[in-house]
């Protein structure tokens, strides 16, 4: 497993992001995330659909909360393309949210168990035992076609760079 410093900052402070780092071009990695319902769901369970993948650290912070909302009036949108908002929140806290905001067209997925999307995509945080904010957008073929990973924590993910990304390949 790699790490890499520097690449991604909070607070301005340099953090450590560990795994394996995924490129543009290589084959998306299979996962699961545990969902809403407690229920495992895999990467493969979406074959032939275009996937977006928005990763997060905290639901419970106030950009996570705008990613989320944004990526789910992405998704209802969208024609034959899953999303999927992945953080290590318990479900518990996922649901909560999107109850709240009804947020119905995203699949929110917690990383918390193996941690096994942060390992095999390179979005685990050492130093915070959280993910990196980013976005992966994966085509219908299983080829990773858009890697971003956020900077700063605190801050938002390039939308127009998915949407562009999206629309190039739909």
């Amino acid at each position: 497993m790699s790490e890499r410093t520097g690449l991604v900052t909070f607070g301005g402070n340099p953090v450590t992001l560990t795994g394996n780092e995924i490129k543009v071009g290589d084959k998306a990695p299979e996962f699961t995330g545990i969902n809403q319902k407690l229920e495992p769901v895999s990467l493969s369970q979406f074959k032939g659909k275009t996937v977006v993948i928005a990763v997060y650290p905290s639901i419970d912070t106030g950009v996570c909360q705008k990613q989320n909302r944004k990526f789910n009036e992405v998704a209802s949108s969208l024609k034959d393309v899953a999303v999927l908002s992945v953080s290590l929140d318990l479900p518990f806290a996922q649901k909560r949210f999107c109850l709240a905001e009804g947020l119905e067209n995203i699949i929110t997925l917690s990383d918390h168990r193996e941690r096994e999307f942060g390992n095999k995509y390179g979005f685990l945080i050492k130093e915070l035992a959280l993910l990196a904010r980013g976005t992966v957008v994966i085509d219908k073929e299983g080829t990773v076609r858009l890697v971003e990973i956020v900077p700063e924590i605190a801050t938002e993910p390039d939308y127009e760079k998915t949407l562009k990304i999206l629309d190039e390949i739909k």
